[in-house]
């Protein structure tokens, strides 16, 4: 097992989460749990500070418990919910929400955004097939089933769903975000390095697109370029903490160490 990431920042726990998820498409050891791996979810208007983030959701629960039918609401107190980890909870209350309106497709995508960070893979994927329509598709839902595909180990469908999104978003750093991770669950390094590179250069681009670009890095063994990617967005302390781990567990297996050679030598036959 690779060592336990506190839980500070919300980007270190989507880079942890991020991590587990590579590791295990490796064959290594991994985390109990991978939630939204790959980024789709947004959710960066809550604070960040734990204390303000509860005191917000608590908020949020007491405007939501006066007006239960409330579509909106119901969203954003399960955002809040979900920025916890209060998964479980976070579903019950978008499932009561859809039952009230069964026809509001921003409700039912957040639905499967839920179903998915609480590892209900199979329901997310189905919720998010209702959330838009072949007419009027949503790059973000896309992303989301890409997401999904991703955790399910269907990396070329969730390649297919990232490609669409990206027709109607181009260049959208987030969705750029999860192709990268996507070609690394692949074992495609050299393509996720590549992909990371170019979704970290977008002004748009947050914390989450360039902790995953130095995971990627990590994972290629450019452990120095990783923490220093790492470092725009984490304390040193962190930043250090999560590459020391990517590398403790790297060094250890064989696996990985092997993907890493298949990589170096897939990039040399494409610079020749």
């Amino acid at each position: 097992m690779i060592p336990s990431l506190a839980p500070r920042p919300r980007a270190t726990r989507r880079f942890a989460a991020a991590l587990c998820v590579a590791l295990a498409a490796a064959g290594l050891a991994g985390c109990k749990s991978t939630g939204d791996a790959t980024g789709s979810i947004n959710m960066s208007a809550l604070p960040s500070d734990p204390a303000r983030l509860h005191a917000r959701v608590e908020e949020l629960g007491r405007r939501y418990e006066a007006k239960p039918a409330d579509a909106k609401l119901a969203m954003a107190y399960a955002a809040g919910l979900r920025a916890e980890d209060r998964h479980a909870q976070a579903v019950a209350v978008l499932q009561d929400a859809v039952a009230k309106n069964p026809n509001d497709l921003a409700l039912i995508g957040a639905f499967g955004k839920a179903l998915a960070d609480a590892g209900r893979l199979k329901e997310a994927a189905a919720a998010l097939e209702r959330a838009h329509t072949p007419e009027r598709p949503n790059w973000s839902v896309l992303s989301a089933q890409g997401s999904v595909a991703d955790q399910l180990g269907d990396h070329e469908r969730a390649q297919r769903y990232y490609d669409a999104a990206l027709k109607i978003a181009p260049g959208e750093p987030g969705v750029m975000s999860n192709l990268g991770l996507s070609y690394a669950l692949s074992r495609d390094l050299p393509r996720a390095e590549a992909t990371l590179r170019q979704a970290s250069r977008d002004a748009r681009a947050d914390g989450r697109v360039r902790q995953n670009l130095a995971l990627v890095l990590a994972l290629s063994g450019k452990y120095q370029e990783a923490e220093e990617v790492a470092r725009r967005d984490l304390s040193p302390a962190d930043a250090a903490a999560n590459i020391a781990a990517i590398r403790k567990t790297i060094v250890e297996n064989d696996t990985w160490r092997k993907i890493q050679a298949v990589g170096s030598g897939e990039a040399g036959k494409r610079r020749g």
